[in-house]
């Protein structure tokens, strides 16, 4: 069961008006018994943490692309979806492990914690690449786990698979592209 936690926000209070957040907890990874890729995203978006999925938007590409990417007709099931990832020996995880945020946007994203990624790694050491699904789980990556620490594992960033467009939003087609250099490492 996730926990909920509550606080005030300070800004609010200064403008006269106080709002209890909510403190938002990732999933736990989804692991397969050997994987060799790892996919981190930053933290669920609203619809995902509702239907307690991973990329369960249906406006996120993250799926058509995984699909695209292995010639596999679109699988509808969260479960299977799952199986699906774990069969092609990736994992799923979040780089932050907990944080603030109004709405959807890693933009609104405050107080962060990272994930236990380092552990991770050092339980599964199959793992060759980390693949950060768009900038905020780069940059989150980064500043809590420095490269020089990780041995015989490669750290890229993907370009989100998000639905919001921002400043380097690339055709489905552009993310199906980039997104191919997980394929050599499952």
């Amino acid at each position: 069961m996730i926990l909920l936690l509550l606080r005030v926000r300070w800004k609010n209070i200064l403008q006269g008006v106080t709002v209890l957040d909510e403190k938002i907890i990732s999933f736990p990874p989804v692991l397969p018994k050997e994987p060799k890729v790892l996919i981190l995203g930053s933290m669920p978006g609203g619809i995902s943490l509702e239907k307690k999925q991973y990329y369960g938007n249906p406006r996120n590409h993250f799926w058509g692309i995984l699909f695209e990417l292995f010639n596999q007709t679109p699988i509808e099931d969260y479960e299977e979806k799952i199986n699906f990832v774990k069969q092609n020996n990736i994992a799923l995880w979040d780089s932050i492990g907990n944080c603030y945020r109004e709405g959807s946007l890693d933009t609104a994203i405050t107080d962060e914690e990272p994930n236990d990624i380092m552990g991770l790694l050092r339980q599964y050491p199959t793992i060759k690449l980390i693949a950060c699904n768009g900038t905020k789980s780069y940059q989150t990556f980064l500043r809590n786990f420095p490269r020089e620490k990780l041995d015989a594992v490669d750290v890229v960033k993907m370009p989100s698979t998000s639905p919001i467009p921002g400043r380097y939003t690339k055709s489905f087609a552009g993310k199906v592209e980039a997104w191919k250099r997980i394929v050599d490492f499952s």
